[in-house]
């Protein structure tokens, strides 16, 4: 998708620091953070085109759906609507 992470902040309403945060991982490799936190974020991305793909048997998977110039555009300004 091309999202720096100030982009997905912006779609997320999720904070810049907070983003950074998560993405680190820390030594454990966990997440942790609140499960409102992850629901924006994930929705942010599905709202974008992303595609969370369950288990079948060779894991979890993601893929982005085909969208048109305008959508795209749409979501690159930064104006997309949020969940």
């Amino acid at each position: 998708m091309g999202w720096s992470q100030s982009k997905h902040a912006e779609h997320s309403g999720v904070s810049l620091p907070t983003i950074k945060r998560l993405e680190g991982g820390g030594r454990t490799g966990e997440l942790g953070g609140l499960a409102e936190t992850a629901e924006k974020l994930v929705s942010s991305l599905v709202d974008a085109g992303v595609i969370f793909m369950a288990e079948n048997g060779e894991g979890h998977g993601v893929k982005i759906k085909k969208i048109d110039a305008a959508m795209s555009d749409y979501l690159n300004a930064g104006d997309a609507p949020r969940g």
